[in-house]
């Protein structure tokens, strides 16, 4: 099932339910105003992101441009604020939601002196420098504290963008960054609960210790389910191999964790920022984020555009020194204050100046703040009616500026001294574990799972040939993990995956999968993704030949049956000859009966042909997390499961669900056969 239509549907019953009960009344007096609006809003979007593209701008940036031009002070374009307020706030919940998959506990654990160190000084420091410099100038304090709340925080989507367009996302400032960027989105409750407080409202200090310990029982709760209720609902979520089920589900723990939390007062956005904490504790994490990306996307260009929107041209044009000054004021600031917190943090002064530059602009979260402060009659800088439009004008500026200020990191570091090489301690992860922990440079990567793959795989790790696996199958990467080999669960047809997984840089791709329209999704994508990559997939007819060698395979294999042996053949060094190529095959050979076998029973004739052990596991046994005492092959399909001895007893249970009578053991050196329907042995 495409995602367009799914989020397009899902876009519209989010975000104009009272089209529902509006339509009726007039159905032949053209599309609702919900449509048009909803039509204009992607078409928008659409044209901004092809711009964007042809200036080499990142998107975001087109959208706030568009937004600016498309808004009531310009052309007019969009005029339904509640549909844009809706869509924005679905967006900054996918934003989060994305981010908290790519970061597990366990990651987020390793930079936690980045988060609450670095990210604790930045928020601390800038509050506490915007404040009392409003207040030497005769600012109250409520306003300049409120002042400091929105100046502290950054553009998490606006600075990851840019990192991984930059691919520096796993490096060193990409950490840093990052861990500044997740504190302010942790700071974000705090600010939450403090506005009211500064408007004389809330509750006094009681009424915020008693929304905190709230916040805090439910986030407690979220990180218990993370660990013990998340995981085996995907896991059987995952088992019914429906994209469609998948996605629904992966939608209903955002918005389910997001409204659980904001029922205690915590941010929508930091329930999405949770929610995807959960998702990431299952073994689904990548294929969650493949399944959402279209879908935030989709939502966080409607963000964007709210915010270009409310940007009033005339004011700006009215007014450039003071919105100008403003914005000048706001990036020097940050830029010293986030440069000191780092180099605080004990890192070297090019990674200090490239995350100062990075994060010089006002975030997203700052005008869900202005908003709940202006309607409780807080100002920005204390000035009053017109400090909104202040706020807003130097926000999209600096926002829209983002890219050129990171770019001044490159030619301003080179005139700071040299940092020393890094100490194995102060890597932030692996090279070789790459991004989702799977590595990828100069391996053989596997798309799928199957027989073929199985065997292929196992030949190249007694050949020296090291691979890698990606598959949707989560008994194969049950088997794969057992034995210690890399394996990602995830949509290999997503071209963002690829793309992050840099695919460019592996030896070659094989297309493994049984399903020819994955197969051919697969090719495709692949070749867009990485043109220089060797592929190497299986076809079943002349067609499908064809087919996938004008999509750009350079390597089409064909029959089934020699697929294994034509995957060593082009993937082993010059050097290996094909009689060494065989021994390795023989190591894992087909099974076939004996004319004396066959010749027992009726049955057997069905099963006369070799067939290919589909593992030397049990794999329903490894999905269990069980043992076996011995294996058995079934003779008309190749399953492999565990004995009459084990506790399971699988290969039986695979005879009778199945009709396959006939078994054969799996064990070395033993060659006997056995026919449930007649019982003979031999």
């Amino acid at each position: 099932m495409s995602l367009l239509p799914t989020a397009v549907a899902l876009g519209t019953l989010l975000l104009a339910p009272h089209a529902l009960a509006a339509a009726p009344e007039a159905p032949h007096s053209g599309p609702p105003e919900f449509l048009l609006q909803l039509t204009l809003l992607l078409g928008v979007s659409a044209l901004a992101a092809y711009l964007s593209f042809r200036l080499r701008l990142i998107p975001i940036i087109g959208f706030l441009v568009a937004g600016v031009l498309a808004g009531p002070g310009a052309l007019g374009l969009i005029r339904d604020p509640a549909l844009i307020s809706a869509a924005s706030e679905v967006g900054v919940m996918l934003l989060l939601f994305t981010i908290g998959i790519e970061f597990s506990l366990e990651r987020l654990a390793k930079i936690a002196r980045l988060i609450f160190l670095g990210g604790g000084l930045q928020v601390g420091l800038t509050l506490a420098a915007v404040a009392g410099a409003l207040l030497a100038f005769g600012v109250g304090a409520p306003d300049a504290v409120f002042t400091g709340c929105l100046i502290a925080l950054s553009s998490t989507a606006i600075v990851m963008r840019l990192l991984g367009e930059r691919g520096e996302t796993g490096a060193r400032t990409g950490q840093v960054a990052l861990g500044i960027l997740i504190f302010q989105d942790l700071a974000v409750v705090l600010m939450v609960l403090l506005i009211p407080m500064l408007a004389g409202q809330g509750g006094g200090v009681g009424g915020v210790a008693l929304a905190l310990a709230k916040a805090a029982g439910i986030i407690a709760f979220v990180l218990v389910a993370a660990r013990r209720l998340v995981p085996p609902v995907m896991e059987v979520v995952a088992r019914t191999c429906s994209s469609e089920i998948f996605l629904l589900t992966v939608v209903a723990l955002c918005f389910g964790t997001a409204s659980l939390t904001a029922s205690a007062g915590v941010s929508l956005a930091l329930g999405a920022f949770l929610a995807g904490l959960l998702v990431s504790e299952s073994r689904y994490g990548a294929q969650a984020l493949g399944e959402i990306l279209p879908l935030q996307i989709l939502f966080s260009a409607a963000f964007f555009l709210s915010v270009g929107l409310q940007l009033n041209l005339g004011f700006l044009l009215s007014n450039p020194g003071l919105v100008l000054g403003a914005a000048a004021l706001i990036a020097g600031l940050k830029v010293l204050v986030t440069g000191l917190s780092v180099r605080l943090l004990g890192e070297d002064s090019r990674t200090a100046l490239s995350t100062a530059l990075l994060s010089a602009q006002v975030g997203e979260f700052s005008f869900v703040l202005a908003t709940a402060g202006t309607a409780l009659g807080l100002s920005f800088a204390g000035l009053g009616g017109q400090g909104t439009q202040v706020f807003i004008a130097a926000t999209v500026l600096l926002m829209a500026f983002t890219p050129a200020l990171a770019a001044l990191a490159g030619p301003l570091g080179r005139r700071l001294p040299a940092p020393a090489a890094p100490t194995p301690a102060d890597e932030s992860g692996s090279a070789e574990a790459g991004v989702h922990g799977l590595p990828v440079e100069n391996r053989v990567v596997f798309a799928g799972y199957g027989p073929h793959a199985r065997l292929s795989a196992r030949a190249l790790s007694r050949a020296g040939i090291p691979y890698s696996v990606i598959t949707r199958s989560p008994d194969g990467a049950s088997e794969l993990q057992g034995r210690g080999a890399p394996v990602l669960i995830a949509d290999y047809t997503r071209a963002g995956l690829l793309r992050e997984l840099n695919l460019g840089a592996a030896r070659a791709l094989v297309i493994a999968d049984d399903d020819a329209e994955m197969t051919e999704r697969a090719v495709s994508v692949a070749r867009t993704v990485a043109p220089g990559l060797s592929i190497i997939t299986q076809a079943g007819t002349v067609a499908a030949f064809q087919g996938l060698q004008a999509l750009g395979a350079q390597h089409v294999l064909s029959p089934r049956k020699e697929i294994a042996a034509g995957i060593l053949d082009l993937l082993t060094p010059p050097e290996m000859t094909r009689a060494e190529i065989t021994r390795h095959l023989a190591d894992h050979p087909s099974v076939t009966l004996s004319a004396e076998q066959r010749a027992q029973c009726g049955h057997a004739a069905l099963s006369a042909g070799p067939v290919t052990p589909e593992a030397d596991a049990c794999l329903e046994c490894v999905a269990a997390g069980d043992t076996w005492v011995h294996l058995r092959v079934c003779m008309s399909c190749g399953h492999v499961g565990c004995c009459d001895s084990s506790k399971n007893r699988h290969a039986t249970r695979h005879a009778r669900s199945q009709g396959h009578p006939v078994i054969h053991s799996a064990e070395p050196g033993e060659t006997w056969a056995y026919c449930y329907e007649h019982g003979w042995t031999k």
